[in-house]
């Protein structure tokens, strides 16, 4: 359900580029443990305290996360069957090496110990850090000050550092400083989701090895089943004179700092520390490439990591931020999104997005269609670079999905997973896993688009062209001529985006996306020919493609079955949507939802009704097939039957809204998604970000009320005016120009920031716009 936000009060204060917060309750500190993360797609680390606090469940969970270092399982079945995925791919929580403890004369700091007078922690998104600032009192009234700033660097994926100070405010006397990496650490996978049966149980990252030498100190540890190595190590720095010892034990290895402290002092700790694996590292090298990482930190300072960090995060908001003068509150919750995902997505290729980035252990890290779908395009446009990475990782497992196709009893093509870590079906429920087949279509249209806005044709010939045609390749065997539908091309026994209708034939989006996904393969196949013969030959050779397939691949666009309902001038979402008897919504009581939380899926699945936008994200992708009027008609009548169950479903109605002049119900979908997760909408931030729902914030501002297009090779614009604004203005990359569109009440702006003129289209009209 879409709910009513106008009586929720935001969190946090209003600032335009930080997120604070000014006191601690325990009552917020899990949601707080989401805000506060800091990750750079490779070191993920949850907001959780430097003291390492063990939480009751429901207050919070320690979590440190390594994109691409995974667990794996038997999945265990009631009743197995032929082709059901068989192991699970779990993102591991990993050894905490963020852990600062203090002891001031004999007692340790404890927020919940002492008295603790002022708390005070502010994520600053120019920057890039987490600050904390604490005003502390022992039991026995002694007074300390406490400062540290935390980063992951994003220019660096194996730096992490924090600089931690401790001042006696009102005594000289005898402090401790421990500095400690901890990997007695599990997962909470199994106990938090009440879906699975499986786990990881228990600890799988298991201790191998343990070093304390001079100023360095790790651990090695290797995950159960999947035998991925990893070190973690630290590096403590010192601007003050102590005496050091340093142990270990069992699981973690620390450094203790003491010394005699002086009144109004500051006494600072550059706490360095890296996570280093087998996937980039000889395993006999671990513990030298760390010593080396952190030898190179140590010597560039916290002030380069923080220069470097604020030199990178300028260059992005100089293309990326939006500004809205007449909401400061939207402000904020836009760039909090956007520097969320920024934060997120792996740069490497050989890792990408789960659902959660790397903020929580929801969904177990799995990689979606709404990476491809939401985040890839906020990329396209605002960092292209990260975009190609994204694609990347899909090319990287292409093998496994032809692997998977086979299993399907298709003979050509791939199949991409459900949802997957390494590339691998990691779904056990086939029925909304792997039934959806539109993720080929989907990752193809993330091809496409990001080749179009970047022209970057080398990536085309290298990689894309590969994967656009190993999906159209197994539409053309999984889909059929049907007699009976008229000699149609039809795809049946699939599960579109909305999971309450599942193994339909003919599901609406499905078929449009397929055919979209053939008419890639044939463009791209024709471009290479033409432009890039060589290349073509190779890609040609290395899969086998024959010439036919082309034309395969044609007959089955021109003839690809599209549900249409005459009568009320609709396309239904599938064959036997239109035959379902409708759920009423409006009497169902608010305690009834989720609906499959209270419902039998039986139950739900033979009536009408929609978790999210299907059809309706259809008309947003492919808008140039839909005059105003469809789009109006079949707008009403998936309004009436969609529950917005998934935090995908809100934007693109949003979107579509603002298409057909539906300015006030655009307005009120597009608020419920501007600050979901940072005033908790959902109850659920505590569990990680909803990435998808922040990119699809960045994508109503820009698709919605920039009313932003491509059509063919041309970008298209049809803004409008929310009555609340005084004006917006964002940026784009496209074909090379940086440019710029301010909107305000007296029209709309186009200006190139950087680079060569180039034609658009506004509202209609041809123009041409200039540096």
């Amino acid at each position: 359900m879409i709910e009513d936000i106008k009586n929720i009060k935001p969190i946090y204060p209003c600032e335009p580029w930080s997120v604070t917060e000014e006191k601690f309750d325990i009552e917020n500190n899990y949601r707080n443990e989401t805000i506060f993360v800091l990750s750079n797609g490779y070191i993920g680390m949850r907001g959780t305290f430097e003291e390492a606090y063990k939480m009751e469940k429901g207050f919070g969970m320690e979590g440190s996360f390594i994109n691409g270092f995974y667990e794996s399982e038997k999945i265990r079945y009631g009743e197995m069957a032929y082709g059901f995925a068989e192991k699970t791919q779990t993102m591991l929580n990993v050894a905490n090496a963020k852990i600062i403890k203090l002891i001031v004369d004999g007692e340790e700091f404890s927020i919940f110990d002492g008295t603790l007078i002022e708390s005070k922690r502010m994520l600053d998104m120019k920057n890039g850090v987490l600050t904390r600032s604490v005003l502390w009192a022992t039991s026995k009234g002694k007074t300390v000050k406490i400062e540290s700033t935390r980063i992951v660097s994003l220019t660096n994926k194996f730096a992490a550092a924090i600089k931690y100070s401790v001042t006696p405010v009102d005594f000289d006397g005898e402090i401790s400083i421990v500095s400690k990496i901890d990997g007695d650490v599990i997962n909470n996978t199994a106990e938090n989701n009440s879906r699975i049966d499986y786990g990881p149980y228990g600890r799988v990252v298991l201790m191998e090895d343990a070093v304390v030498e001079n100023n360095f100190s790790a651990i090695k540890q290797k995950s159960k089943n999947t035998q991925i190595g990893i070190v973690t190590a630290m590096r403590n720095d010192i601007d003050f004179d102590a005496n050091t010892e340093n142990v270990k034990d069992e699981y973690s290895v620390a450094t203790e700092l003491s010394f005699s402290a002086k009144k109004g002092k500051a006494y600072t700790l550059t706490k360095y520390f890296t996570y280093v694996t087998t996937r980039d590292f000889e395993e006999n090298a671990l513990f030298d490439s760390a010593k080396n990482i952190l030898a190179e930190l140590s010597k560039g300072g916290f002030s380069a990591i923080e220069e470097s960090q604020r030199a990178y995060l300028d260059e992005f908001w100089q293309n990326a931020n939006i500004e809205i003068d007449g909401d400061d509150m939207l402000s904020q919750g836009l760039r909090w999104h956007m520097f969320a995902l920024l934060q997120s997505p792996g740069r490497d290729g050989q890792t990408s997005l789960g659902a959660k980035g790397l903020s929580g252990e929801g969904y177990e890290g799995h990689v979606f269609w709404d990476t491809e779908m939401y985040v890839a395009p906020f990329f396209n446009f605002e960092y292209p670079e990260i975009a190609k990475n994204i694609l990347m990782f899909r090319y990287n497992t292409l093998e496994e999905a032809r692997k998977r196709a086979r299993v399907l009893s298709v003979d050509k093509g791939c199949c991409f997973p459900w949802r997957t870590i390494n590339g691998e079906e990691a779904s056990a429920f086939f029925l909304a896993g792997t039934c959806q087949f539109h993720i080929n279509a989907d990752i193809a249209y993330a091809v496409n688009q990001y080749v179009t806005v970047s022209e970057d044709y080398d990536f085309l010939a290298d990689y894309g062209a590969e994967i656009l045609i190993e999906t159209a390749r197994f539409w053309c065997s999984f889909g059929e001529y049907v007699d009976y539908k008229g000699g149609k091309f039809c795809i049946n026994g699939v599960t579109g985006p909305d999971e309450f209708a599942v193994l339909v034939n003919n599901n609406c989006y499905t078929n449009m996306m397929a055919r979209e996904n053939m008419k890639y393969a044939v463009k791209a196949v024709s471009y290479l020919k033409e432009n890039m013969p060589e290349k073509y030959a190779v890609l040609a050779k290395k899969i086998g493609l024959e010439d036919s397939e082309q034309g395969d691949w044609q007959k089955a666009i021109d003839n690809m079955y599209i549900p249409y309902e005459d009568k009320l001038g609709i396309y239904p979402q599938d064959d036997s949507f239109m035959s379902k008897k409708r759920w009423d919504i409006e009497n169902t009581p608010f305690s009834e939802f989720p609906l499959l939380d209270k419902h039998h899926p039986i139950i739900v699945y033979r009536h009408q009704v929609s978790k999210q936008a299907d059809f309706v994200l259809a008309m947003f992708l492919l808008s140039k097939y839909f005059n105003k009027e469809e789009m109006k008609r079949n707008f009403d009548f998936y309004e009436t039957v969609s529950v917005h169950e998934s935090s995908l479903s809100a934007c693109i109605f949003s979107i579509v809204a603002n298409s057909i002049g539906y300015y006030d119900i655009a307005y009120k979908y597009f608020m419920t998604t501007s600050r979901l997760d940072l005033d908790d909408y959902h109850a659920n931030t505590n569990a990680g970000y909803h990435c998808a729902n922040m990119a699809g914030t960045w994508m109503s501002m820009l698709f919605g009320f920039g009313g932003m297009r491509i059509n063919g090779d041309e970008l298209e614009f049809a803004p409008v005016l929310p009555e609340k604004w005084n004006s917006y203005k964002f940026r784009i990359l496209f074909k090379g120009r940086l440019i710029e569109v301010f909107v305000d009440k007296n029209g709309v702006q186009y200006r190139v920031i950087n680079g060569e003129p180039i034609a658009i289209k506004s509202f209609g009209e041809d123009i041409v716009i200039f540096p």
